[in-house]
């Protein structure tokens, strides 16, 4: 299990796609939104803050997603699970390595993401307030990591990018990760709430200006969690039963 964790660490901090949708991409949208484009916000700190947890969701949610469900594809193309399957390694080890790997730089991301906030921008959180966001986002991002399993199981890697790049980006912008969900049209609004990307920002948010994620929000990712788990299992058993 360890040797196994070890290299799924290894390959996903080597991996372009991590770098740049979960590290690159989340900073520099966070330094243009706070530091270059004038929101006209009355209170500059709270947005700052708010928008940093919107870029640490936007960040692990693109990790999941992306890294995750691509390396599944590019790992079936080559071969590699027919080979792990005719060794002694219990797909339950290769799975839950995975799952690990992924989860580290999930809290490595988180990491680098509210350092960048307290650089550019001085934000500045209580110690409660900085551990249980982070806690939030990182128990949070079980349902997305599903959801790249549902991509994994795709047959060709282009397929699987372009997928994922329109699924991933679209839960950003209608979960209201970029801008506010209260600014888009009521029709938005109403769809954007019921998304899960909405509802895992939403319990980051709740957590920055004073309060707490709502059960609301904890119910409707439990519900994905459990469509996508049971989507991603029927899919792998139909496939390995051509």
């Amino acid at each position: 299990m360890m040797a196994q964790c070890k290299a799924e660490l290894l390959r996903i901090i080597r991996n372009p796609y991590y770098v740049f949708w979960s590290l690159l991409m989340p900073i520099m949208f966070y330094f243009i939104f706070t530091r270059v484009v004038n929101t006209g916000t009355d209170n500059m700190k709270q947005w700052q803050a708010h928008y940093l947890m919107s870029m640490a969701a936007f960040s692990v949610m693109g990790s999941s997603i992306m890294t995750l469900g691509i390396r599944l594809v590019q790992e079936q193309t080559q071969g590699w699970n027919t080979f792990i399957r005719i060794t002694p390694l219990p797909s339950s080890v290769y799975f839950l390595g995975k799952m690990f790997g992924q989860s580290v730089m999930h809290l490595f991301s988180i990491l680098c993401i509210f350092s960048a906030g307290y650089l550019i921008n001085g934000v500045s959180l209580s110690a409660a307030e900085w551990l249980f966001s982070g806690l939030w986002l990182l128990a949070g991002s079980v349902p997305f990591l599903a959801l790249g399993t549902i991509i994994g199981s795709m047959k060709r890697v282009d397929t699987a990018s372009g997928v994922s790049n329109v699924l991933y980006m679209g839960l950003a912008v209608a979960g209201g990760m970029w801008m506010p969900l209260d600014i888009m049209p009521a029709l938005m609004q109403k769809i954007g709430r019921w998304l899960p990307s909405y509802n895992y920002g939403d319990g980051a948010w709740a957590i920055v200006n004073g309060g707490s994620p709502q059960w609301r929000a904890v119910v409707v990712l439990l519900g994905y969690l459990t469509v996508f788990m049971i989507l991603s299992v029927y899919i792998r058993k139909k496939q390995e039963a051509v």
